[in-house]
């Protein structure tokens, strides 16, 4: 799986890390208030990164993704920022367009 950052994106994610401890982005599938499999792919930071936790090659970033939520996405995937918005796509279309700044939120207890 390889995730592509573009500028923009990179530069508003350094913008969010606000730290100096190492921090994983993770690529996330968020099935919280859904039922079933329905879901969003989105985005958040991690501190850890757990032994089954899978890497996503990237230029930029430490990037991971569970191995169980892996077949919720795609193998090639870009994510970019609009001045407003992360947007994550791949390919075959838009994963999620409309992913806030907001859910970058650090998740330490995952």
């Amino acid at each position: 799986m390889h995730l592509t950052i573009t500028e923009a994106a990179l530069n508003r994610l350094l913008q969010e890390m606000k730290t100096d401890q190492q921090a994983y982005l993770q690529i996330y599938y968020d099935t919280e208030g859904c039922c079933g499999v329905n879901g969003v792919p989105t985005i958040r930071w991690r501190d850890v990164k757990h032994a089954d936790d899978l890497e996503v090659e990237n230029e930029h970033l430490s990037v991971i993704i569970h191995p169980q939520q892996a077949t919720f996405f795609e193998n090639e995937m870009t994510l970019d920022f609009n001045q407003q918005t992360f947007r994550l796509t791949s390919p075959q279309g838009i994963l999620n367009g409309f992913i806030s700044p907001g859910e970058l939120k650090r998740d330490v207890t995952v």
